[in-house]
């Protein structure tokens, strides 16, 4: 039975700022403040840490597309090197692409007049503006260039997994911000099981309809299977909810759960949703093991990731 001195063993102690003060600096001073989710952010950090730091795991990094609208896509391109596979969502595709070649996204306001931005020829997604000619147009323009030049491609192959076509794409851009450049320079497959939903699969959609392509979504189910079979360590660091979360834990408990996992969410969980599960939900389906080292972080990625991140020196 453990005892009030174990439990009591670590004091509460105040953070001292200075000037000067590094993201190291705070961070490591966070360790014992007992703040709420400051400290599970720190324990996420020494997880994080613990999981890229054990070269036996194969590690997953997800996230849905929203957040690649903000400046956090550039904290995910310089950590792409850092994981073995990434899982996201359609519009990761949309805007990363759309990004890539000039689309100027706008700061803008959660209390905007949408139906005024509407008649303006402008979409609010949260607090970024985005007018429609530097997302849809854009998307439609730079798909169908590239998209183009893989079908008249030398090694042009009529049937692609969602990853083959996404590498492809990586292939030939050329921007370092991008997250999928940065997936394909550092061999990293981005699985996107969700890739029809949104402009880049309408337009592929709309592609097909005159060329001789077919999308083969089953080949990627069958590689993250062969990864979950073959690796006997895995662990992720996750960014919301959804199909990215899901289609993490959900292959990696046919090898008994993760090892390590990491999730930062703003959901809350007495809805029922995946979003906002707690890790500890997962073990009871066998998706993290018992005795994994796993963490949830309560609040908005966008502030908690770069954080984690820089003090992981890992940007």
């Amino acid at each position: 039975m453990i005892t009030n001195k174990e439990l009591l063993k670590k004091a509460v102690k105040d953070i001292k700022l200075k000037k000067g003060m590094s993201v190291s600096e705070l961070i490591s001073s966070m360790g014992s403040i007992g703040g709420f989710s400051a400290q599970h952010m720190v324990d996420g950090i020494k997880i994080t840490k613990d999981m890229v730091a054990d070269k036996d795991s194969f590690n997953f990094l997800s996230f849905p597309a929203d957040i690649v609208s903000t400046g956090v896509r550039g904290v995910l391109a310089s950590a792409v090197k850092y994981f073995d596979a990434i899982i996201t969502t359609g519009g990761t595709l949309d805007h990363d692409l759309a990004r890539s070649f000039g689309g100027k996204y706008s700061l803008g306001s959660f209390q905007a007049d949408d139906a005024k931005l509407h008649s303006m020829g402008i979409y609010r997604l949260g607090n970024v503006f985005i007018e429609n000619k530097e997302y849809g147009l854009k998307v439609e323009d730079e798909f169908t260039r590239i998209m183009n030049d893989i079908y008249t491609s030398k090694g042009y192959k009529k049937e692609y997994s969602a990853s083959e076509l996404i590498s492809e794409f990586g292939k030939r851009m050329t921007d370092p911000g991008s997250i999928i450049r940065q997936a394909y320079l550092n061999k990293v497959p981005i699985f996107n099981p969700g890739i029809l939903d949104g402009a880049f699969g309408t337009q592929l959609t709309i592609f097909s309809q005159n060329h001789d392509f077919k999308l083969n979504l089953i080949r990627d189910e069958l590689a993250l299977s062969n990864i979950s079979f073959d690796n006997k360590v895995t662990g992720a660091f996750m960014v919301g909810g959804g199909i990215s979360k899901h289609h993490v834990i959900w292959w990696n408990q046919f090898k008994g759960g993760l090892d390590y996992a990491v999730y930062i969410t703003t959901a809350t969980q007495y809805d029922g949703s995946l979003s906002g599960a707690r890790l500890t939900e997962a073990v009871s389906w066998g998706k993290i093991k018992e005795k994994a080292k796993y963490v949830t972080i309560d609040g908005d990625a966008t502030i908690i990731m770069p954080l984690m991140f820089s003090a992981l020196d890992m940007i």
